[in-house]
């Protein structure tokens, strides 16, 4: 079993998965139906196209620097008609960095990470304003995802990483395996995205945290809440 590692990192990210109508919301970590869409644009499927491999492959994530919440106040005119659109708000994830794991065959992982690196249709981070700020593919690993999110190196920001305690810990998300007992249940592995009839199915989400050493971090017994929070 080995897992594909992917740096999700762009000025903004959006990762909604109950948003309707006007309100765009976005959750603070990337779901597994907005990766799966990044895999399959990668692959040059199109909306219609079955997805039931990828959507089949585990998948987690771990926060490497949260970012915080932006809202969007949007304002449109249809250009044909001259009239006003319904006003909306789209919330992103500004100057957040992820890593994704997709755990599968060697064989299939080596095919998507060649797709990313040369994908057939535009990528983007959740939403088509969001466009990656870096290089996509990290590599593949051997092991599983518990492995991977153990044992791939931290890669927030040196600013960030100034700012954070030495013995530092970094929330995770993964796939629910067989023994796990559940966190979350989530409406995030989709199922189709054809426009016409969108379905997504539960997932069921373990949730964690990763410690890693940050030799530029502040001492524990100086830790300063202020700086957390911005400096002064």
């Amino acid at each position: 079993m080995s897992t594909l590692v992917l740096e999700l990192s762009g000025p903004l990210q959006a990762w909604g998965d109950e948003s309707r109508f006007v309100r765009r919301d976005t959750r603070m970590l990337p779901t597994k139906s907005g990766v799966v869409g990044l895999l399959a644009a990668a692959l040059g499927r199109r909306r219609i196209d079955p997805i039931e491999d990828l959507a089949g492959l585990r998948f987690g994530v771990r926060q490497e620097q949260p970012g915080e919440l932006v809202r969007d106040f949007q304002t449109a005119i249809d250009w044909r008609t001259g009239k006003a659109k319904p006003l909306s708000q789209r919330y992103y994830v500004g100057d957040a960095k992820f890593l994704a794991f997709i755990e599968g065959d060697s064989t299939l992982l080596e095919g998507l990470a060649g797709a990313i690196k040369s994908p057939v249709f535009p990528l983007y981070l959740g939403r088509r304003a969001c466009p990656p700020g870096t290089r996509l593919v990290l590599g593949i690993r051997d092991g599983d995802i518990e492995d991977a999110i153990e044992s791939e190196p931290w890669r927030a920001s040196e600013r960030y990483m100034r700012t954070q305690p030495r013995d530092a810990m970094l929330l995770y998300s993964r796939d629910a395996g067989p023994y796990d007992v559940s966190d979350e249940m989530v409406r995030d592995v989709p199922v189709s995205f054809d426009p016409r009839n969108r379905e997504y199915a539960w997932r069921s989400v373990v949730h964690g945290w990763s410690r890693v050493t940050n030799p530029e971090g502040v001492p524990s017994d100086e830790h300063d809440v202020m700086q957390l929070l911005g400096g002064i």
